[in-house]
């Protein structure tokens, strides 16, 4: 039996994912800081944020099935509001859960994959890497960031047999809409924001589901070699090849009236 252990397993995409690979036949493991077992799913309490919490939940998983096949970076939440007034706490708090959750994870795994000499670790990332979005700065630098750890990690780990890749969904309808972080501090003066976000905000309650998203993570953990990066969604593929060819400031502006449309 392969093991899979996903952190933020509880809801969203993280949890179609967790169903899936648990149906398809895998041990799933969800790491989150609330949660509880479910059907086979295993739920190990663990704050990705403490390097030493995710270090305890991989020993456990390792202890119970003795190896751990893919690993799936999943744990963030979005904060948003204009860069000038957002407090640097919020900021901390978001590249604490995002970023940091993510390495913390992939660290604890990687000395296990390298002695097994197999391994693939994915990373949830989002299209907001490639197109930042207005008023949502902090949450697109934050994975931005996992990206580019990533595919510098690929090259270090390639020798160990471990591979890499990043899912980057677009609008995905989940609960992590409703558990935003919203600054509107300075919504006076960038008078554009609240109207941003709440564009933002219908996009994603109208967008795919998270069973889409879990359909292709099991297509990366099953496929020989997968790619680098996986964009979820059709017209997301299209946006982020539009942005390879085009100006970046061309894209910038295209980007920037959408959200003020």
């Amino acid at each position: 039996m392969k093991t899979l252990i996903i952190s933020g397993g509880s809801s969203g995409i993280g949890a179609a994912t967790a169903d899936l690979f648990s149906q398809k036949g895998y041990k799933v493991y969800d790491l989150s800081r609330s949660g509880q077992n479910r059907n086979s799913i295993s739920h190990i309490a663990c704050d990705v944020t403490v390097a030493e919490s995710c270090k305890a939940a991989v020993e456990l998983v390792i202890k119970e099935q003795g190896r751990i096949d893919v690993v799936i970076c999943n744990a963030g939440f979005g904060i948003s509001g204009p860069v000038e007034f957002t407090d640097t706490a919020s900021v901390k708090r978001q590249m604490d859960v995002n970023f940091f959750g993510a390495l913390n994870l992939a660290q604890a795994v990687l000395p296990h994959m390298r002695e097994a000499h197999s391994g693939r670790i994915f990373f949830t990332t989002s299209v907001a890497a490639l197109l930042p979005i207005p008023y949502q700065s902090f949450y697109s630098a934050s994975k931005a960031a996992v990206n580019a750890m990533a595919q510098s990690l690929q090259n270090e780990v390639r020798p160990f047999g471990i591979q890499v890749s990043c899912l980057l969904p677009g609008d995905v309808s989940t609960g992590f809409t409703s558990a935003r972080n919203k600054c509107e501090a300075g919504n006076s003066v960038y008078t554009h924001a609240k109207q941003s976000v709440e564009v933002m905000e219908k996009d994603e309650l109208g967008g795919m589901k998270p069973k889409e998203m879990a359909q292709i993570y099991w297509h990366m953990a099953e496929c020989k070699r997968p790619k680098m990066y996986y964009i979820g969604g059709s017209k997301y593929k299209v946006f982020c090849m539009l942005q390879k060819f085009l100006p970046t400031s061309l894209v910038n502006w295209i980007e920037g009236q959408v959200y003020y449309a």
